[in-house]
């Protein structure tokens, strides 16, 4: 009993977007008080976190040997389309960043409101409970992450009209029609931010011959990526990778026009879920939209013109909601601090394991 309330009197609450690229959590008061890529970097064979002069490799350090550590060492992505892939290490990832929050401090378990995706299994649902349990949080919220994005975005969720949401993740594309605080219609497709970065990857190894890792691939993407051509001229950029056939380093040039071409299938993908989702839509809610529109979300939803091209699809008007990269995590904030007004709307593990 002194152990619940001393957590409750010390410890920080906070909403935790765990997403396949990065982790974002928000602290009642304070905003965002953690933005970091979500790579472990671990011994190779093993769950042992490695250990670097700085401290264990998790987030931006681990992200930096994405693609360059030695045959000892391996930098994990412990999350896969929006879900836990490795479980151990998403425990170990989890338990770094609440504790790094937390100062360091081991003996605070926190409440936590984690963001998971709409078409999460109920086995992939046990295993965030378990994770953030494990990592130290004394009660787990779940909430639907085209919920928080809309929350987070600050659209009238709870009012008797439509509002619409197209979250664009690192691991997931969410779409939801939101009215009354519940979703009425949903889309869940696994294409994301990743698959531009492997649309990118494939593109280059087939035209060029040639190999690039994945940190190349989102550099590219976010110089020259683009679902609509640019007003201007088109840019290019150099490039450097491992030649296919020689086997040796050399550089190339790409441009725009032809990375937007091999964004063309995951761009079509995510739009084809929107128009879906539209047309599953009860009348009164679809004829709300024609006024208020779709709003996007989501640190993919940045790609250059694919607000364009889902207005272009839809005949709705589009916008990228303010900080669109942060708008989940920001969702999740809003929900503790109004977790009696929003328990409704997420799920806890005081339900799910009695």
């Amino acid at each position: 009993m002194l152990r619940k309330w001393l957590n409750s009197l010390f410890s920080m609450d906070m909403g935790i977007d765990l997403g396949t690229c990065n982790t974002l959590v928000c602290v009642k008061g304070q905003g965002i008080v953690l933005n970091e890529p979500s790579v472990v970097a671990v011994r190779k064979g093993t769950n042992q976190v490695l250990m670097t002069s700085s401290g264990p490799a998790v987030g931006k350090a681990a992200k930096e040997m994405l693609g360059k550590t030695p045959g000892s060492i391996s930098a994990i992505r412990p999350m896969k389309d929006g879900v836990i892939s490795d479980f151990e290490i998403t425990e170990a990832m989890l338990s770094y960043f609440i504790r790094k929050v937390h100062g360091g401090k081991h003996f605070i378990s926190p409440r936590v409101v984690i963001a998971i995706p709409s078409g999460i299994t109920g086995v992939e649902k046990r295993a965030v409970y378990v994770s953030a349990q494990n990592a130290g949080a004394r009660r787990v919220y779940l909430l639907l992450e085209p919920m928080a994005a809309a929350i987070g975005a600050g659209l009238p969720i709870a009012e008797p009209v439509a509002s619409m949401i197209v979250d664009v993740g690192g691991g997931t594309t969410e779409v939801a029609i939101i009215s009354l605080a519940d979703i009425s219609v949903s889309t869940s497709v696994r294409v994301a931010g990743d698959d531009f970065d492997a649309a990118i990857m494939n593109h280059v190894r087939k035209t060029y011959n040639m190999a690039i890792g994945e940190q190349t691939a989102e550099r590219i993407k976010i110089e020259l990526g683009s679902a609509a051509p640019f007003a201007e001229k088109e840019p290019s950029m150099e490039v450097k990778g491992r030649d296919l056939i020689s086997g040796l380093p050399r550089k190339t040039i790409v441009t725009s026009a032809e990375i937007r071409e091999a964004l063309q299938e995951p761009v079509g993908q995510i739009v084809e879920a929107v128009v879906k989702t539209l047309e599953k839509a009860d009348p009164e809610l679809a004829a709300d939209l024609v006024d208020s529109g779709i709003t996007m979300a989501g640190g993919s939803s940045q790609l250059r013109g694919l607000d364009q091209v889902i207005a272009n699809a839809t005949g709705l008007p589009v916008k990228v909601a303010d900080d669109p990269l942060t708008c989940v995590a920001r969702g999740t904030a809003i929900c503790l601090e109004n977790i009696e007004v929003l328990k409704e709307a997420m799920e806890s593990d005081e339900n799910e394991f009695k």
